[in-house]
């Protein structure tokens, strides 16, 4: 075998391989004799057809396959002897025979790209803090208590945070428009559900009333056929419910678990959970600063080859979200360009941290998954039956491991750079907001 690289790009190469053709008939020999033993052609008893009728009835798929494990193992050992390391798939074409008629392709591939690690140590990183205390674990009771919100039919004029349920009919220029028109409608007033004119409109009306409330459609309104328009609703109210939430009392605490109704204890656990909550938010956070820190400091070229695959991945994670949601998938267009930049700073964080990791001697620990393991049990009812789940088997324990990785790299990051502690609000870390 022979084979001659060529450099057509700074990651592209391209190896031409020559393989003699004896040595590709002598396996096509082969494999045709050994296909005759066994083969059952018409005519003839099971393997005793001649060699020449076998290769009649086979031989087409033989010399495909004998072909194609040739351009396989041939090029797997021009890599080897070439020190290469492949990214991503190669392209196999064929090429005319040479002059002895041996068996000519060449193979256009991507290789890795030398990753040279950055300078870490002037690099500036802000850490957010949060601690936990009594003001967010109030205000996560008062979230608690909300989303657990009965509404009750009441003999009034419909109010701020009412929920009411409408039959409405749309018209402009006293024509009715596509997706104007609904019947037992339910909104909650001044959640921003409804534009605010409508909504401005059903405040003050109470069940049984109709009335037309005139709604001037903004300009960026999203249904482009109404956006700049003015349209009139007949607005028919069939139902107004007040919030009733829940009081905070040992019935509440009961719904939320405490057996026994305790009021501190329930606080103690919200507390708890908060924390734990927070803790996860902060990590996730300094780990996203930390890993975009690396991938600044150590800039290279990417194999479009492992960005494409990573865009395929991605794609195919987003489908099989929608399936597991009862979407079909081929009912929503993907556009892959749409994931091509989250796709090439996983290539690049993938390289990066894995010559990252190899140079600083950052592998996970056991201990390390063992503790992580430990952590992600106590969201479940029995955390020692997780527990043993995950070390049940190998492939389980994956993204463990590479959590304790990213933990060992952001630890490593955190020591080399400049970091100052910054608090965050509450609101904003756990990003949700008083329903």
């Amino acid at each position: 075998m022979q084979a001659q690289l060529e450099t057509l790009s700074a990651l592209e190469r391209r190896l031409s391989i020559s393989v003699p053709r004896e040595e590709v008939n002598k396996q096509i020999d082969s494999r045709v004799r050994r296909v005759a033993k066994t083969a059952k052609i018409d005519g003839f008893r099971p393997g005793k057809a001649p060699l020449k009728v076998v290769l009649q009835n086979y031989g087409f798929r033989i010399q495909e396959e004998v072909l194609g494990e040739t351009v396989e193992r041939s090029f797997g050992e021009a890599v080897v002897a070439q020190n290469l390391q492949v990214a991503g798939y190669p392209r196999f074409e064929p090429k005319e025979s040479g002059e002895a008629g041996d068996f000519e392709f060449s193979a256009t591939f991507e290789v890795y790209p030398e990753v040279t690690l950055g300078d870490l140590s002037g690099v500036e990183l802000q850490k957010p803090t949060l601690e936990v205390g009594d003001a967010e674990v109030d205000q996560t009771v008062m979230i608690l208590r909300t989303q657990r919100t009965r509404y009750e039919r009441v003999e009034r004029a419909a109010a701020d945070g009412d929920r009411v349920i409408i039959d409405f009919k749309g018209s402009i220029d006293g024509v009715e428009f596509a997706g104007g028109s609904s019947e037992n409608y339910a909104f909650l007033i001044g959640k921003g559900q409804m534009l605010p004119e409508f909504e401005a409109g059903v405040i003050g009306m109470k069940e049984g009333e109709t009335k037309d409330v005139t709604v001037n459609f903004p300009a960026e309104y999203h249904g482009k056929d109404v956006a700049g328009k003015t349209a009139v609703f007949a607005i028919s109210v069939k139902n107004v419910a007040a919030a009733n939430i829940p009081e905070l009392d040992a019935e509440f605490a009961k719904s939320l678990g405490i057996v026994d109704g305790d009021i501190e204890k329930m606080r103690a656990e919200v507390k708890a959970n908060l924390e734990r909550e927070v803790r996860f938010r902060l990590k996730s956070r300094i780990k996203e600063t930390a890993l975009t820190a690396v991938i600044d400091a150590s800039p290279i070229e990417l194999p479009k080859s492992l960005v494409s695959l990573e865009i395929g991945r991605l794609v195919e994670g987003a489908q099989g979200d929608l399936k597991s949601r009862g979407i079909d998938p081929s009912t929503v267009p993907f556009n892959p360009a749409l994931f091509e930049a989250q796709a090439r700073r996983r290539v690049h964080l993938g390289l990066t941290l894995s010559e990252l990791v190899k140079a600083e001697k950052l592998e996970a620990k056991p201990e390390q998954v063992k503790a992580i393991v430990e952590d992600l049990a106590q969201n479940y009812e029995d955390p020692a039956e997780v527990v043993a789940w995950y070390y049940a088997s190998p492939e389980r324990l994956a993204a463990p491991t590479n959590m304790a990785l990213e933990d060992n790299v952001v630890e490593f990051v955190l020591s080399k750079a400049k970091v100052t502690e910054q608090a965050v609000a509450f609101d904003e870390l756990m990003g949700q907001q008083q329903a």
